[in-house]
């Protein structure tokens, strides 16, 4: 089954072209090599691309074992290229082959071609970028799939299949494991093989039983803040005794170039600046962080609040956690056009719980929208005083939602 990942797919194309190598990011299992290999590679002989003008190698695969040597990638793309003007080179896992940086820029100098590369783990750090191809590269950064493709393709009633994401996430894999026990053993093997293979192994971590305590409590701690302090008292109490903070905030710091969580930092609205203590984590996938805590501590508030700020980020805004004085704001959410100051909350029944969403907007006047995103299916959008609410599904299958409210 080959998912069409037209969001992602438009991004690529846009670029096509540039001088610039275009760089995937995302984590194991995400879509990006079939982005790459199956949908672009199809849009490019639509243009008119021809086949052999289209030069495809998964580093990854046993049978190019040898390309992993930068030389021999070097010549044998070179042969590849041999005579035939314009070509599209695609290097999948692209961090496998050592100094890969040179491959890349060398054949770009030495030949007409529009390169594409992807990586997976953390030996292919997005904040290296620029320096490895010298300011002419651009990251596109891939996630699992949004809720909108997931329902694309499962299709049925909304809420049943909401729910089943809720649980499972979105690893494009799963829409052709219908059965829930396979599902959790998959999500389970791919949660298993990150941690070794991108964290374990690239750092050579020796203590991997603290590793996963951590990631356990981060994946218990969404929607909370969390600093590298207090969850090294937590490890400290739970029996690692000789864990320190400076190993816990550097592991944080290898899980999140892993692409297992995103940190989302706090802005003071006021003040207009970052605060510089205390954040928040948020699992890339909803499923993978059930999968970490072997489907316990399935909490609904929480698990859409995760839910909301993939999804923001899968639109392409930047995403920060708002202070308003002395009351929290969920997501600011930017982009070059718009800001939302948005709320999570399962229900706005309890007048409690409504007042309590609300009294976060209050006093801000600049004219942005302000949104709480609720699970509650009813026609009652206006709050008052501007403020709107929007029904989580209405927000996650039209990418347009924010704009209407």
């Amino acid at each position: 089954m080959i998912l069409n990942r037209d969001l992602y797919l438009k991004r690529l194309y846009k670029h096509k072209d540039k001088d610039l190598v275009k760089i995937i990011t995302g984590i194991r299992r995400c879509g990006k090599s079939t982005l790459l290999f199956d949908l672009y590679h199809k849009r490019l002989l639509e243009d008119g691309i021809p086949d052999d003008h289209i030069i495809k190698v998964a580093i990854d695969n046993i049978k190019n074992a040898d390309l992993k040597e930068p030389a021999a990638l070097y010549k044998y793309l070179a042969q590849q290229m041999q005579g035939k003007g314009r070509c599209y080179i695609f290097l999948d896992e692209i961090q496998l082959v050592e100094n890969f940086e040179d491959v890349v820029n060398g054949i770009k100098r030495d030949f007409d071609c529009d390169v594409y590369i992807t990586g997976s783990n953390s030996k292919f750090l997005s904040t290296d970028i620029n320096t490895r191809f010298r300011g002419r590269g651009i990251e596109l950064k891939m996630f699992p799939l949004s809720f909108s493709e997931y329902y694309s393709y499962c299709q049925g009633d909304k809420r049943k299949a909401f729910n089943d994401y809720m649980m499972y996430g979105g690893m494009p894999y799963l829409l052709q494991e219908p059965e829930p026990m396979q599902k959790a053993e998959y999500l389970r093997t791919i949660a298993e093989t990150v941690v070794i293979d991108d964290i374990v192994e690239r750092y050579g971590i020796r203590n991997k039983e603290v590793l996963q305590a951590l990631l356990s409590l981060l994946c218990s701690s969404i929607g909370a803040y969390v600093s590298s302090r207090k969850i090294t008292d937590t490890l400290r109490s739970n029996g690692h005794a000789t864990v320190d903070h400076k190993t816990v905030g550097s592991y944080i710091e290898n899980l999140c170039d892993s692409f297992l969580f995103y940190r989302a930092d706090r802005y003071d609205i006021k003040g207009r600046a970052y605060l510089k203590t205390l954040h928040k984590y948020y699992a890339v996938d909803i499923g993978l962080r059930n999968a970490f805590l072997n489907f316990r501590q399935i909490e609904p508030t929480h698990t859409i609040e995760n839910i909301v700020y993939t999804e923001l980020l899968h639109r392409g805004y930047i995403v920060d956690i708002g202070r308003n004085e002395q009351k929290e704001i969920d997501f600011i959410a930017r982009n070059m056009k718009d800001t939302y100051y948005i709320q999570v909350s399962y229900t706005l029944i309890d007048e409690k719980t409504r007042e309590r969403e609300v009294s976060s907007f209050r006093k801000l006047d600049d004219g942005y929208k302000k949104i709480v995103i609720t699970m509650d299916d009813d026609p009652f959008t206006d709050l008052g005083n501007g403020y709107k609410k929007m029904n989580m599904l209405d927000f996650l299958l039209d990418e347009y939602a924010l704009e209407k409210a």
